[in-house]
């Protein structure tokens, strides 16, 4: 799964961002703290894509503010990309922190993954400037949210 990750991330990667690249890696980390969830072929036979859910009380949260739920490393494998998987594992995310009575969603992003966007725009979500962030130097996230 990491591995699938880190190749979805590697273009829109620096070398100010190595550590981040080890974070996309290792994902028995972040399941333990967080929720990774993980798209397949019906055959079951390769990873197509996998997100990060983090509810309430996750160290995995990076904006999410009480009563929002938040997502992130939202990743389809380069082979799958442009095949709907991204917008299917936003959608679930979408419907499962609606079905927890979240009041909303917040998630961070580098301005330059002009694709994740279009299915943040297309399922609601909308700039949120105010949540911009610097994770690292030389290193800008922009924030999105959805009101649920």
């Amino acid at each position: 799964m990491g591995v699938v990750t880190v190749a979805a991330y590697e273009p829109f990667l620096t070398d100010a961002e190595d550590h981040y690249r080890e974070q996309l890696a290792d994902v028995e980390a972040r399941d333990r703290d967080a929720e990774v969830w993980v798209a397949v072929p019906d055959d079951g036979d390769a990873i197509l894509g996998t997100i990060t859910v983090c509810p309430a009380g996750s160290s995995w949260r990076e904006i999410g503010r009480d009563g929002e739920g938040e997502f992130r490393m939202l990743a389809v494998a380069p082979d799958a990309q442009g095949q709907g998987v991204g917008m299917a594992l936003a959608e679930m995310v979408v419907d499962r922190f609606r079905s927890d009575g979240a009041r909303g969603i917040a998630l961070s992003s580098l301005a330059s993954m002009a694709g994740a966007h279009r299915i943040y725009d297309r399922l609601g979500f909308h700039r949120d400037p105010e949540r911009d962030w610097s994770p690292a130097p030389g290193v800008q996230l922009i924030a999105f949210h959805k009101e649920l």
